[in-house]
């Protein structure tokens, strides 16, 4: 068994305009001062890092480590969510992402392909440079349009789309290996890897990469019905990156899963934060700590109702209560002791 390490937390949401939100050191302050010991940095924030500096300088690196440390901070993982999802972008969806892009890049989906690829191999770099073994990332989609198919799914569409996302991602993957680092996908609605089945769809068309491995979000599984306690018994040894954020799901006689296209505040599963919602963290943290899994747990906000500040604020105390300190002892040791053969004999009548 291993200790869950933390608390953490994900800067994405919380990043702005105002300070302390608006540099890397106002943040490492504000997230230290509310009991954190972890920051996930995402990639896309050049205040908060600069991936091609990173990627290119290990001085970079070491002075961005020391100063993060110097708050008592220690950085989980480097972030490409955003850059991951345009590894693989079905055109249906080109307009939107595209504002996940650079000027230079937009309207132009190989250039986007070829740029999103570009900035996840050089955050594998920063991410050896850094000290840092796991990457948070997406994997992009270029089959979602077709999770609840109608007309049906042609056949061999499935096939070939997953075969086609491993061509994108194994390059990835096997830069990451010669770096060391292991490339965790958010298993997320809207993306091709959005549950298990689908993960080892993506896992069979690597041909197993041993970098390919899961960010643990059990949010996302609420919201799609999916019993998020027994998919940690199928994958532990792929989980490598968590996620500690909560959701709720209230079905009514007008909408389920899907939600009718209403805003957050009105759908039946809604992001929640810590503590307000259904998820059973005793039972999550229960079974990460069984299973060994070395992991961080990373507060990720996202909440319809409460406010940042609040979420924030109440998170870290939160995952510190939920941290499990993993036993070196069994309860009954003390009535064991040295094998003793003829004593065994005796108890089996032999």
């Amino acid at each position: 068994m291993k200790t869950i390490k933390g608390p953490a937390v994900f800067l994405a949401q919380f990043v702005g305009k105002e300070a302390p939100f608006n540099t890397l050191d106002g943040m490492c302050k504000w997230a230290a001062d509310l009991g954190y010991k972890g920051i996930q940095i995402p990639a896309w924030e050049t205040h908060l890092i600069d991936i091609d500096k990173a990627a290119e300088s290990q001085t970079y690196c070491d002075e961005l480590k020391g100063k993060i440390n110097s708050y008592g901070l220690e950085i989980t993982e480097l972030s490409t969510h955003l850059q991951g999802q345009l590894v693989a972008v079905n055109p249906a969806y080109n307009v939107m992402f595209d504002g996940f892009a650079p000027e230079a890049v937009k309207n132009n989906p190989k250039a986007r392909t070829a740029w999103a690829i570009d900035v996840v191999k050089k955050s594998g770099t920063a991410s050896r440079r850094l000290g840092l073994k796991t990457h948070a990332t997406f994997s992009g989609a270029l089959l979602w349009h077709t999770v609840y198919p109608w007309p049906q799914r042609p056949n061999g569409l499935v096939k070939m789309g997953f075969e086609e996302l491993a061509k994108r991602w194994l390059p990835i993957l096997n830069h990451f290996d010669e770096n060391g680092v292991d490339v965790c996908y958010e298993i997320h609605p809207g993306e091709d890897l959005h549950d298990g089945i689908s993960f080892e769809r993506f896992l069979e068309a690597t041909g197993g990469h041993k970098r390919a491995n899961i960010l643990y979000d059990p949010s996302h599984y609420v919201l799609q019905q999916l019993d998020y306690l027994t998919f940690i018994d199928y994958y532990y040894e792929r989980i490598k990156a968590f996620h500690v954020k909560d959701a709720e799901f209230n079905p009514t006689g007008k909408q389920g899963v899907y939600g009718g296209y209403s805003d957050w505040i009105d759908r039946a599963g809604r992001f929640r934060s810590l503590g307000d919602g259904q998820v059973d963290f005793a039972g999550i943290f229960s079974k990460l700590t069984q299973y060994g899994c070395d992991v961080w747990a990373v507060m990720e906000w996202e909440c319809c109702i409460k406010s940042p500040e609040q979420g924030a604020r109440e998170g870290a105390p939160f995952i510190k209560k939920q941290i499990i300190e993993a036993t070196e002892k069994t309860f009954d040791d003390f009535a064991g002791g040295d094998v003793d053969k003829e004593q065994l004999k005796k108890i089996l009548g032999l």
